[in-house]
């Protein structure tokens, strides 16, 4: 049986969509350069823990919808996240 094709997504609906990705792309990369350099592992692992969780249940809640107003907060969750990181950072080598 033949699989009916999906409706195009939106303009707003990519956007989210590749923040999404892009801020889980910088979150993985987190994880390498933690794990091996032995800094921050935790919160490297918990950062990508509640990606997947995160975004797994807001797109469940939003059936799909990247640009549904859970799926934003998720997004902008995570943007926090890689402001506090930075500031972290930023700290550390003052």
């Amino acid at each position: 049986m033949a699989e009916p094709d999906l409706p195009a997504l939106t303009g707003e609906q990519k956007r989210w969509a590749f923040a999404a990705a892009a801020l889980f792309l910088l979150a993985v990369g987190f994880l390498g350069f933690a794990l091996n350099t032995g800094v921050m592992q935790v919160f490297a692992v918990g950062w990508v823990a509640l990606m997947i969780f995160g975004f797994v249940g807001a797109g469940r809640v939003a059936k799909g919808d990247f640009a549904h107003p859970l799926f934003k907060a998720q997004v902008m969750l995570h943007v926090i996240a890689v402001g506090l990181l930075v500031a972290v950072i930023v700290r550390a080598f003052k």
